[in-house]
């Protein structure tokens, strides 16, 4: 991430730039006229796109290299003693992970209109807590069910972030709000299983 930031600096030529005038996903969907606010047409054209990416998701985790990935992350010892490469597979799943992240980076900059160097700090965080909450909610019970788990994590974590900011709080405490919903996203997982005992 370190070494990116000077790579991204590099590719930007300056730390901020700005897309107003420029031909983006965002304006073309913006330019549909449905008779509703632009908003929703925005909100829905993202919303298809969600749904597509965790439909190809599903289908892909679903065959024989997706299910050799999903086994490297649950027990990379037995995956390994069928012969699989868990080095290749760890590599290949990184790769995948940072092409969404980078999609879903470039609609955000897009959405907002600019770019800046400094708009990914902080999504590993949010990313994690998505997952966690996400998991909290739908449980482990199929690649189908995490994937939809994952996506309500994420716009559970980012309403808790709006509502606290609506309720008054003071922008500078953002972080640490933050930190205690990753806490307490932690935390839930284990709060659930001793109000089951």
């Amino acid at each position: 991430m370190t070494g990116l930031y000077s790579i991204n600096l590099h590719i930007m030529g300056r730390s901020n730039l700005p897309l107003m005038n420029e031909r983006t996903v965002v304006s073309i969907v913006e330019g549909w006229n449905f008779g509703i606010p632009q908003f929703w047409v925005v909100m829905a054209a993202f919303l298809v796109v969600v749904l597509i990416l965790r439909w190809m998701l599903v289908v892909f985790l679903k065959t024989d290299l997706g299910l050799a990935l999903r086994a490297t992350g649950d027990n990379p010892q037995m995956i390994s003693a069928q012969g699989v490469n868990i080095d290749t597979t760890k590599i290949f799943g990184l790769a995948i992970s940072n092409g969404l992240v980078a999609f879903s980076g470039s609609l955000i900059a897009q959405y907002q209109g600019f770019a800046d160097v400094g708009m990914g700090i902080g999504v590993l965080v949010a990313g994690i807590a998505s997952v966690i909450i996400g998991e909290s909610v739908v449980g482990k019970k199929g690649v189908n069910l995490l994937i939809w788990g994952v996506i309500f994590g994420s716009i559970l974590f980012r309403l808790m972030i709006a509502l606290a900011l609506k309720a008054g709080l003071n922008p500078i405490d953002l972080k640490l709000v933050t930190a205690i919903f990753v806490f307490l996203a932690l935390a839930l997982p284990q709060i659930r299983r001793f109000f089951k005992k």
